[in-house]
């Protein structure tokens, strides 16, 4: 169809202008194992030349972040473009020519009424457009109803009338339009990747020069794994083989590439410097002003006195009416000159545009240290860089985008001395093969597993933390069927220390853990055997004196076990825990227990002995004065039912006068009983006083 022609014609247009780019390729990576790398590009660029790159849609805030471009030959860096995340729809509609909606040819010169176009159809016509209206034509014999769409021009000639199907070309004589209309396919083309974004970074200068382009994006965490070669002969000597795994995950083919690995968690983070950020803004109401009706005047009357009085206030009247539309004028020309005041004072205030990125002199010299992360030197050298360290590959490393590699770091003997591992929770009755390796790589070695052969072939895997040069770890790789542990423990508590402060017992009780491990070699070479005892923070370790290692959690003694003997390996630690006892409160029976107990020095028990004689004087004097409060409250309940009798008796009877004498008699008890009453409290008191000041002013250790 024409539509498609032109729509492709214009679109070769875009394509020879995007086609004047300059390559600028990736020259060095150093990779992170917080999961960024830093990539950076070095090439040269000849005049006022454009750079574009590739990034992925999600990396976009990652380039707007950390983006550095360097012009090292003079010249400058205009400006660094790329596509807005604004919604296409949204975008397409800012241009002059709207084709938003996928528009007919009809529809798209439509939108521009009144432009300048050239047609062929077939002749060549020149002039602007009227419009473009639909037409409804019969053909014959079949009497076929068809639509035409006819555009009108007006030319030099007149208006004529051409049918869009006759048309060939057309073509946009004003070129506001046509560019408008080149940039609305130019976004609609790079629209359809979605995962990639082209960022055009443009430099201003003249002749050949060097430029540099450095950034951070996310990029695959990169890996570790080891071999290990242990040897036939039982030499505490192994062969360690480390190995980088590296992903290309970039759009960038990396050819001849300084490559440098990093170790270490630098922060990073992402911060959506992508996505247009709109501010919402109040909506303020436009200030209006009344306006005067018109006034209607009435036919005048002769003058007199009277009258010129009333047309005096009427002109005072129509003055302060005059006054106040002044007032509300200059309050108006009041705003406006405060508004153009604010806006002066904006305009003074806001920065300028930021000059031009020049490479020159010092800057150069700050350019290129912008190295992030330099390796030091067997396949890889390494070098600490403040809490990180890296590997730097010595040889070029080229890799083919969506590619991996392994490449080798290390490579060389280390130290590494064979023993077995006993540990309870992790297998009961046998120990793990494993060994004692030592970094003696002068490399710090990024965790990861390990596969262990030994005798020329596999014998299992391991896991290796962080390791720094010069350290030493424990590792182990398979279960040791050939020997057997079998552990037994007891424990047995026994008093230590007593004393009486101040009415307060303290026993302390020594408590004895005794941990047995019997081992059985029965293999045909002596076992060197490391038991990770577990660790308590409030036990002290009585044998052996030391362990040979410590960690958090376990202690770790070595004993060696001759090949086909068995052996016994003790462990013994004590805890003391210190108990207190308030003598006064406490019960008879349990200080009884004490002051008979051979465990508590002789001294405590004489004084805890005096001490329950006291408290049992307290427990009688208690024990009497409850039984007499007892007692008066049986006979007060005894008067009231002497009293209810006496209520359903009349007063002359006899019987009222036995109940009265009865009352009375009653009445006497309670008497002398309440006098014994304050004779027992006193004798409580006395005897708690003297059980207090006993204890009080006592200390016996």
């Amino acid at each position: 169809m024409k539509t498609a022609a032109w729509v492709l014609a214009l679109a070769a247009c875009v394509a020879s202008a995007l086609g004047g780019e300059t390559a600028v390729p990736v020259t060095k990576v150093t990779a992170f194992s917080s999961g960024v790398a830093y990539f950076e590009h070095n090439g040269k660029v000849a005049g006022n030349a454009e750079v574009s790159l590739k990034f992925k849609t999600e990396g976009m805030s990652d380039m707007l972040k950390s983006l550095v471009v360097l012009d090292l030959g003079g010249g400058t860096v205009s400006s660094v473009n790329y596509a807005s995340a604004e919604p296409l729809t949204r975008a397409l509609r800012s241009f002059g020519i709207d084709i938003s909606a996928a528009p007919t040819l009809g529809q798209l010169l439509q939108q521009v009424r009144g432009a300048e176009v050239a047609v062929m159809a077939p002749e060549k016509l020149t002039g602007k457009i009227l419009g473009v209206e639909a037409k409804t034509r019969h053909i014959l014999p079949s009497n076929t109803v068809i639509q035409e769409q006819l555009l009108s021009l007006l030319t030099a000639e007149g208006i004529k009338t051409v049918p869009l199907e006759t048309i060939r070309s057309i073509a946009l004589t004003n070129e506001r339009l046509n560019s408008e209309l080149n940039k609305a396919l130019a976004l609609l083309v790079e629209s359809r990747d979605t995962e990639s974004k082209a960022v055009q970074i443009n430099f201003m200068g003249q002749g050949e020069r060097p430029v540099r382009i450095g950034y951070i994006t996310e990029a695959p965490v990169w890996k570790t794994s080891y071999r290990l070669v242990l040897g036939d002969e039982p030499k505490d000597e192994a062969t360690l083989q480390g190995w980088a795994i590296v992903e290309n995950t970039s759009d960038f083919d990396w050819e001849s590439v300084d490559l440098t690995l990093v170790s270490g968690r630098p922060i990073s983070f992402v911060e959506d410097l992508y996505t247009p950020l709109y501010l919402s803004r109040p909506v303020v109401q436009t200030e209006r002003y009344a306006s005067l009706r018109p006034r209607t005047y009435e036919e005048g009357i002769k003058a007199d006195k009277n009258v010129l009085v009333l047309t005096e206030e009427a002109d005072e009247a129509v003055g302060a009416l005059a006054d106040r539309g002044a007032d509300a004028r200059g309050e108006r020309r009041k705003a406006g000159e405060m508004g153009r005041l604010r806006a002066n004072r904006a305009l003074a205030a806001a920065p300028g545009a930021p000059p031009m990125m020049k490479a020159e002199g010092e800057q150069a010299e700050r350019a290129a240290a912008l190295a992030l992360a330099r390796g030091v030197s067997a396949v890889a050298t390494e070098q600490a860089v403040g809490e990180l360290f890296s590997y730097h590959i010595k040889t070029p490393v080229t890799l083919p985008r969506r590619k991996s590699a392994m490449l080798p770091i290390v490579n060389q003997a280390v130290k590494a001395r064979k023993l077995s591992i006993y540990n309870a929770g992790v297998m009961a009755t046998n120990p793990l093969n494993g060994l004692w390796l030592t970094n003696s790589t002068q490399s710090s070695l990024l965790a990861g597993p390990v596969t262990v052969f030994e005798g020329g072939t596999y014998a299992g895997d391991a896991q290796l933390g962080n390791f720094p040069a010069g350290d030493k770890r424990l590792l182990s790789y398979a279960i040791d069927l050939k020997v057997t542990v079998d552990p037994s423990a007891s424990s047995s508590q026994r008093i230590v220390a007593a004393k009486i402060v101040r009415g307060v017992l303290t026993v302390s009780r020594r408590n004895e853990f005794n941990q047995s491990y019997l081992v059985k070699n029965k293999s045909d070479s002596d076992r060197v055997l490391l038991i990770e005892h577990p660790f308590s923070a409030d036990r002290k370790l009585l044998e052996p004196a030391e362990p040979a290692e410590k960690t958090p959690q376990f202690y770790r003694f070595e004993t060696k076990v001759p090949a086909g003997k068995t052996g016994k390996f003790e462990v013994k630690e004590e805890r003391v825990d210190p108990q207190t006892i308030a003598i006064l409160p406490s019960d008879i029976g349990q200080l009884q227990w004490y002051a008979t107990s051979g465990e508590v020095p002789e001294k405590v028990r004489t004084v805890l002995a005096e001490a329950i004689k006291r408290k049992n004087a307290v427990v009688l004097a208690e024990r009497e004065l409850t039984e007499l409060q007892q007692r008066i409250q049986t006979l007060r309940r005894e008067q009231d039912d002497i009293r209810r009798n006496m209520a359903a008796l009349d007063r002359n009877s006899q019987g009222y006068q036995r109940f009265e004498k009865k009352l009375l008699d009653s009445e006497t008890q309670i008497e002398n009983l309440q006098k014994d009453l304050d004779a027992k409290r006193e004798g409580v008191q006395k005897a708690r006083k003297d059980l207090e000041d006993y204890l009080g002013s006592l200390t016996v250790e």
